[in-house]
């Protein structure tokens, strides 16, 4: 039904060229209609109950039309997308370039793609760290020592009562042991993140840099708040603008995005998949701490997360 033109271009992105049949652009003229009806209030009538010729000399004919491209518009997106196979991620900028009653609709869409990444040779990037010798962790008397001593610091027994025993010893020896290992395992991480970053190349998407730097920002200020501190005060005492730091973040954010992109595509070459009952289960956690975050992004924000997991357990099998 469609008229259709894909072109690449730079940074990611493909424009979309097309046209809507005029026959079928009119199919969406009465939804359009009813849609504008339901918001308009005029005195004398009802709420969606205004007559047709009253309603376009109210709100006029370009206004109907740019409704019901719209409607038209957002039935046709994702049918051209799966039908081109584009795959698609954010925003899509959607430009009118014709619009008459009786005549197609003409436009143009612009929308950043998932990238094609190079990844190199990423397991031998990463078997690199894992054939290094492993390290040995152990926990020393005053590091325990030391932990008791901030334990009593921050829960203070209101009867001035000790209440020590060699369990308690040996349960925060075996604490301070697993942060060492969970410790060094993020080291470890990240230094295969930084091999695949560098074996890797891609043109990383705006809005994927964009996203990041969101997240980062969100976290920035969620943790200035659990300090006590406004983002003001914390800007005024640092003599730097929310721009500056914005500016600050933008490589990190960079970074972020490339690396998961290639993560995302060893999941999908090694064919890695997360349990659905995993994710769901993450999904209950994340709602519990989070109350204003929704069902939708807890889920995506799950799946991420233990996806990342599954990618770098694999990529350290690689030994």
């Amino acid at each position: 039904m469609m008229s259709i033109t894909v072109s690449k271009l730079e940074k990611s992105k493909v424009e979309i060229i097309g046209s809507i049949p005029a026959d079928y652009f009119n199919f969406f003229r009465k939804q359009a209609l009813q849609n504008i009806n339901d918001e308009i209030s005029l005195d004398g009538f009802r709420k969606g109950k205004v007559p047709e010729n009253i309603l376009i000399s109210k709100v006029g004919e370009m206004s109907i039309l740019e409704e019901m491209a719209e409607l038209a518009l957002s039935k046709a997106y994702p049918e051209i997308i799966a039908n081109e196979k584009i795959d698609a991620i954010g925003k899509p900028e959607i430009h009118i370039t014709k619009i008459a009653s009786g005549n197609p609709l003409e436009f143009k869409i612009i929308t950043a793609v998932i990238p094609k990444m190079n990844l190199g040779d990423y397991k031998k990037a990463t078997k690199e760290i894992m054939l290094k010798p492993e390290e040995k962790f152990e926990v020393t008397n005053k590091e325990v020592e030391d932990a008791i001593e901030r334990i009593k610091k921050s829960h203070t027994d209101h009867a001035g009562h000790d209440h020590e025993s060699p369990e308690s010893k040996e349960e925060i020896k075996k604490i301070l042991l697993e942060n060492k290992k969970y410790q060094a395992i993020e080291k470890r991480r990240i230094e295969m993140g930084d091999k695949l970053l560098g074996s890797s190349s891609a043109e990383i998407p705006e809005v994927l840099i964009e996203s990041e730097a969101r997240r980062i920002e969100s976290q920035f200020t969620e943790d200035i708040r659990r300090m006590g501190v406004s983002v003001e005060d914390y800007l005024k005492h640092a003599k730097k603008t929310l721009e500056d730091l914005r500016q600050d973040w933008r490589p990190y954010a960079l970074k972020k995005a490339k690396l998961q992109l290639i993560l995302n595509e060893v999941a999908q070459i090694n064919k890695i998949v997360v349990d659905k009952k995993k994710i769901e289960e993450e999904v209950v956690h994340i709602l519990t701490h989070y109350k204003d975050a929704s069902q939708e992004s807890a889920y995506i924000y799950a799946e991420t997360i233990l996806m990342n997991e599954e990618v770098f357990k694999f990529l350290e099998s690689q030994k």
